[in-house]
């Protein structure tokens, strides 16, 4: 009895030593790449730049991010007053959405190519979805508005979002953008297509077709549901309650072996944090995600290549920070607002005005 007792004890102290080791490990690639992008993040541009100090402020409160953020809320005053001023009636819009659709001519990877399929005859779009709505609402996350919000709000008015979010072609070609989309006009208070676009994109993508889509689809749909996860957190704001999205968790359990032989690094990543939202940390697909991602890093260049062998830092950003988080996850922080952080808010970009 006591020779048992003594064999428990040992095998409960071996395997506390090695998840000791490997989050140790796990930490320890998460700090190689933060001091990759941390020495030159001043080198990214304004949105990649704002995209990562971002999220890592919300991660870890650290103001050594404000300028980061500063730099986005510039970016995001900048992209408002623009609209405010000039882009802001139906043949202005027109001619500003034809432009952005061109620049999809001429491309022949198949996102392009169904983007610009999709998007063709309803351009609008891309004003709206693509630019408009996340620059309000990266304003209302900080705890600001445009000081013309009333006239942008009218814009959004105009336009019935169910349009695109229930299309199935804008779904095969914009999961992870109308995911994010349909909850950001949930957060300014206007229409609510949620649930629509939900049902709309679980007809689109049945999992019995799994087999049948091609790698970029497949990736789509992955990349459509992890960011309703991420949209339903207010990106790393708030924690997700799993029964919310069981369908969502259950799918990503039961085809995590598939997602791994599948999926690119961001997604694997992206399905990891969708369980650490959900203060799942214990959960089998997180220890499964993080074995893959840290595999994935390059030593060397400290950072995660592109699926080609690529290492271009400006393109690496959004795989890299999410390799961070989900090695080195911290916790969720409603922040940072001009309310609890004014801060980081006290010189305001000119258009930009508290709530």
């Amino acid at each position: 009895m006591r020779r048992t007792f003594s064999l428990l004890l040992l095998g409960f102290s071996l395997s506390h030593t090695a998840f000791a080791d490997t989050s140790a490990a796990y930490q320890e690639s998460a700090d190689l790449i933060k001091q990759t992008y941390e020495q030159n993040l001043y080198t990214l541009p304004a949105f990649k730049e704002g995209h990562y100090g971002l999220r890592m402020y919300r991660q870890t409160l650290d103001s050594k991010y404000s300028a980061a953020i500063w730099s986005d809320l510039a970016r995001v005053a900048s992209r408002l007053n623009h609209f405010a001023a000039e882009v802001n009636t139906p043949e202005s819009i027109y001619i500003y959405s034809e432009g952005r659709l061109s620049g999809y001519i001429g491309d022949d990877d198949e996102r392009s190519i169904r983007r610009f399929n999709a998007t063709k005859h309803m351009p609008e779009y891309l004003y709206l979805g693509v630019d408009l709505l996340g620059s309000m609402a990266r304003a209302n996350e900080y705890g600001l508005k445009h000081k013309q919000d009333q006239k942008l709000r009218e814009v959004i008015r105009r336009y019935d979002f169910a349009r695109y979010a229930t299309d199935p072609e804008m779904i095969r070609a914009w999961a992870a953008q109308l995911a994010n989309q349909v909850y950001w006009l949930r957060q300014l208070g206007e229409q609510d297509v949620v649930d629509q676009f939900i049902d709309s994109f679980r007809k689109t993508y049945p999992d019995a077709i799994d087999k049948k889509l091609s790698p970029q689809q497949y990736g789509n749909k992955l990349y459509g549901m992890t960011h309703i996860i991420f949209a339903d957190s207010n990106y790393y704001q708030k924690q997700v309650n799993e029964q919310d999205h069981q369908w969502i968790y259950d799918y990503f359990r039961q085809n995590i072996d598939q997602i791994l032989l599948r999926a690119k690094e961001d997604v694997i990543a992206e399905v990891g944090l969708s369980f650490l939202l959900a203060g799942l940390d214990n959960d089998p697909v997180v220890a499964k995600t993080r074995k893959a991602i840290n595999k994935a890093i390059d030593k060397q260049q400290g950072m995660i290549p592109s699926v080609t062998g690529d290492f271009d830092f400006s393109h690496g950003e959004h795989r890299n920070v999410l390799a961070i988080m989900l090695l080195d996850w911290q916790q969720v922080n409603q922040a940072p607002t001009y309310q609890k952080q004014p801060e980081i808010f006290s010189r305001l970009p000119y258009g930009l005005e508290p709530k």
